[in-house]
């Protein structure tokens, strides 16, 4: 039978745990309660524990509450007053990692003027909990989520700087890795140990016949680390590691680990967190016989993790990772499990499109794979700390006569510099010689050309930020972008580094370029005030708040377009991504009145005569539809 209950007996349970609770915490678990049970119920209903394991998390929820610092909870009403916070076009986010842009806890502080300047209100840190020594996947292999990596600082020094932050409006991202923990974890040596209560937080097996089982349809990720999705322990035995092999993948089907994270995830909230980055949401539940990857289970639990938060921390929110295929990263967004989410595909299309000069897979991903759920929104970024992978649907491509296989091994080829040519100075990651398979890494300015001295390079930065800022949802600028940061060669001479070639865009931050940023006589100057005046349009343009987007066919080889609506105007954005000028007929701009306004060149536009982009070049225009 069932451990789960009927709802009321196991809500007096849940509330009989919690102790003493205040009206706001009493009106929020009884909004909830009803959804979280619900899930327990479907995840957990066949466990004997799963009743308790329910009511302890509710506890837990009210213990963070009542510890939760006054100035959070005036934040969380404030989140409350505007739920959709994020959808502003004031937004701008950055990322970086804490040692590398200013090396501790405290550098980051003393950037904070910089930050205001740039605009930001948004500051996702990279991995900055304690991690093992040596390689730890940049930071993704956690030993405490409760410790700062001591050469970064303390937990303290990270509560203060939140608050510093919020103080000047920028909110504090940070990653939640909760797949998979460090080998170094207390909770993997307990385990591996056999002690009570931990023995069943990983999937440890005593032979191969389980692993074999399970990998007869999984897929290898780093097949460079390890093969298949396990790693043998010194006492033989066999523990699943989807990633490297000193990361170990937790048993969400056990509720004490659902729980324990829990725990860790609200300990975060209450050190002024206020945007978690969900990492690896598609591989965090298992079941033999399938890929283990976006098993229905997965959104379960992120919609179980969404409950309690509500409950204890009602002002944070969730940004999924789901690097999928299109259909299922937008899954994964929905008020009720991951309000933001990053956007890959427009992130990759974007790349596609500047090394064809075509904009078509990207103008149908635009039309066809924007919309969002109400409440939610994308995180548009032009690279991250990752690799660029071909994440478009292999079907959206044949639409337009164009094979997916063959396009992938293109596009790589063109921006590790294969391809004759090419402007890209970019380097392969995870290159599969076999089967060609790759991905590419690459800070933004020298996969565009600026490396190569290519003389499009610094208009194609600018064009692919342009895009981002302007496409709707939350745009995001990997620090250094914004000065025109190149490759950095380097870690190819680090031992800690040399086997993992995305460091090569994860170089420390350049100071020359920053102390150039006013010059407009360096590329540091030019790209940085070019994409400041972006920056300070968009956040003067109300039509780029939201995610409400329209397709505009501008007919034209090479030029992308779309329209951002507002009250009675409209935003209509061009892009050309060609190496050539292009020209716009004043019939394809017939539907809007000829007097127009360019809101970059702040200069009024007559387009009785249509448009020319220059190559590499666009516009944002407010129009008045006829």
């Amino acid at each position: 039978m069932s451990a789960l209950t009927a709802l009321d007996t196991d809500r007096a349970a849940a509330l009989e745990a919690a102790g003493d609770v205040d009206e706001g915490f009493l009106a929020r678990f009884d909004a909830q309660f009803p959804r979280l049970h619900g899930l327990f119920t479907r995840l957990y209903g066949d466990r004997p524990d799963g009743s308790e394991a329910l009511a302890r998390v509710v506890a837990s929820a009210a213990s963070s509450w009542a510890a939760r610092p006054a100035d959070l909870k005036a934040h969380d009403a404030l989140r409350a007053a505007d739920p959709q916070w994020f959808q502003s076009e004031r937004m701008l986010g950055g990322v970086c990692y804490v040692d590398r842009y200013a090396g501790d806890l405290d550098g980051i502080r003393a950037r904070i003027p910089y930050f205001r300047e740039l605009g930001l209100t948004y500051l996702h840190l990279m991995p900055l909990f304690d991690a093992p020594e040596g390689d730890n996947d940049g930071g993704y292999a956690v030993s405490s989520y409760r410790r700062v990596n001591p050469a970064l600082g303390t937990m303290e020094q990270l509560a203060a700087l939140a608050a510093e932050l919020r103080e000047a409006g920028i909110s504090l991202v940070l990653d939640f890795i909760f797949n998979h923990t460090s080998d170094e974890h207390e909770w993997a040596r307990k385990a591996v140990a056999g002690e009570p209560g931990y023995e069943d937080f990983y999937l440890i097996f005593p032979d191969r016949t389980v692993p074999d089982a399970y990998e007869r349809t999984t897929r290898e990720i780093f097949p460079d680390d390890h093969p298949g999705s396990f790693v043998q322990l010194p006492d033989g035995r066999w523990i699943w590691a989807t990633f490297y092999h000193f990361q170990w993948d937790l048993n969400y089907a056990n509720p004490a680990v659902f729980r324990a994270m829990a725990e860790e995830m609200l300990f975060l909230a209450n050190q002024g967190v206020e945007v978690l980055r969900m990492d690896a949401v598609a591989f965090i539940w298992k079941r033999l016989g399938t890929p283990c990857e976006s098993l229905p289970e997965a959104h379960l639990l992120l919609q179980a993790f969404n409950a309690v938060l509500a409950m204890a921390a009602p002002g944070m929110i969730f940004k999924s990772e789901a690097i999928v295929h299109p259909d299922e990263v937008v899954t994964y967004i929905s008020p009720d499990e991951c309000q933001i989410s990053y956007n890959p595909l427009q992130m990759a299309l974007t790349w596609e499109a500047l090394a064809t000069r075509d904009p078509r897979l990207l103008q149908q991903a635009l039309e066809r794979r924007h919309a969002l759920p109400e409440g939610t929104a994308w995180v548009n970024y032009v690279r991250g700390h990752d690799d660029i992978g071909w994440t478009f649907a292999d079907e959206d491509a044949a639409e337009l006569g164009i094979h997916g296989y063959p396009h992938r091994r293109f596009l790589n080829d063109f921006y590790v510099g294969r391809f004759l040519g090419s402007f890209s100075r970019g380097v392969a990651f995870q290159e599969n010689p076999k089967t060609g398979d790759a991905r590419i890494a690459g800070t933004t300015a020298s996969l565009a050309g600026v490396e190569s001295g290519d003389p499009h390079g610094e208009d194609r930065v600018v064009l692919a930020h342009a895009i981002q800022l302007s496409t709707g949802g939350l745009p995001l600028i990997y620090l250094g972008d914004e000065v025109g940061q190149l490759n950095d060669y380097a870690y190819a001479d680090d031992p800690e580094h040399r086997g993992d070639s995305r460091w090569v865009h994860r170089g420390r931050r350049p100071d020359a370029r920053y102390a150039e940023r006013t010059d407009a006589a360096t590329p540091a100057g030019r790209i940085h005030q070019r994409l400041t005046r972006l920056v300070a349009v968009r956040k003067a343009t109300p039509e780029f708040a939201g995610n409400d987007l329209v397709g505009f066919h501008a007919s034209a080889p090479g030029v992308l377009g779309y329209q951002r609506p507002g009250d009675g105007t409209v935003v209509l954005a061009l892009a050309n991504v060609g190496d050539h000028a292009a020209h716009v007929y004043p019939r394809t701009l017939s539907g809007f009145a000829p007097e127009a306004t360019d809101l970059v060149a702040d200069a009024p536009v007559d387009l009785s005569e249509g448009l020319t982009l220059p190559a590499c070049g666009f516009v944002w225009l407010r129009v008045t539809p006829r």
